[in-house]
């Protein structure tokens, strides 16, 4: 390559020297709005650098001259959330749950957070509808909240009592609430737990005959927690045998399981992790789920 310059004719730029395909390139200037660009970016960044929060120093950083801080500002923006929901919410700290739930303005204040607390702390365990996990498996045991079928109490007072000391919880104040184990504690003979299974399962549907022997074992045995004709007890969590709603599964074999084994689900309690004014919250949502079909 020579020393002499070649000049494109067509631009008036000096060429680079190099062809493609007898395309030459253009030994061109570097665009002028790229370099003021280029300026203009260091120029903001030491700006930034002197005037906002930038450089990390260990366990804090530099907070720059203007002293903006965003977390400051997201504090300062939830506390005015707060108090914006301080005078309805104030209410639900309070035990009328009747006046609550007959004031349709501040229950529609509430229902969103009433949701997001739902959904945040129960439905794991009930279902995003309040429908349970119910049957066989290692996911049963939770029963549903949108039927009308209750193992303690079906009034918000009732419930938020639930919610605020748990069942079989480390809670003082808990409820107690346990099937035996008949058979591995040898309370029943492998016999008499074989008469029982298909007596129990024939209670949903009224083939369990009240004049067969298991008829009687069940009096002995079962009715005290669980009523005569195994209805259920509400107040003392022991569930109704004579429908539908299996919280371990309604099938023999399931059946065989928990009058062998026993069981004993629990509740955790939420005093301490949530206000009085969630757990209310939380009551009132749960008292209406059979009402409104579950929810949203």
């Amino acid at each position: 390559m020579s020393g002499k310059q070649e000049i494109d004719p067509v631009t008036g730029h000096v060429t680079t020297g190099h062809d493609w395909n007898g395309i030459k390139e253009l030994n061109t200037p570097f665009p002028r709005i790229a370099l003021w660009f280029l300026i203009a970016t260091v120029i903001y960044s030491v700006i930034s650098w002197v005037l906002l929060p930038t450089w990390p120093l260990g366990r804090t950083y530099t907070r720059g001259l203007l002293g903006i801080d965003q977390t400051t500002d997201a504090e300062a923006a939830h506390a005015a959330l707060v108090a914006g929901r301080a005078d309805w919410r104030a209410g639900f700290g309070g035990d009328d749950f009747a006046a609550l739930a007959g004031d349709p303005a501040v229950m529609a204040l509430a229902r969103p957070e009433m949701e997001r607390l739902f959904a945040d702390n129960c439905a794991a365990c009930h279902g995003a509808q309040g429908q349970g996990r119910m049957g066989q498996g290692g996911g049963a045991g939770f029963p549903a909240l949108n039927d009308a079928d209750w193992l303690w109490y079906a009034d918000p007072e009732g419930i938020a009592e639930v919610i605020r000391a748990g069942i079989n919880s480390t809670h003082p104040d808990t409820a107690y609430a346990q099937m035996p184990a008949f058979g591995r504690d040898a309370m029943l003979s492998g016999a008499e737990i074989s008469e029982l299974v298909p007596w129990v399962a024939g209670l949903h549907d009224g083939s369990a005959d009240p004049a067969a022997p298991a008829a009687a074992l069940f009096a002995d045995n079962c009715a005290g927690c669980h009523g005569e004709g195994g209805t259920g007890g509400l107040g003392t969590g022991a569930p109704s045998l004579a429908d539908d709603q299996w919280i371990y599964g309604g099938s023999p074999a399931a059946i065989r399981t928990t009058l062998m084994n026993g069981r004993a689900g629990v509740m955790p309690s939420w005093e301490g992790r949530l206000s009085a004014e969630e757990r209310h919250m939380l009551a009132l949502y749960v008292a209406g789920l059979a009402a409104d079909g579950g929810g949203q």
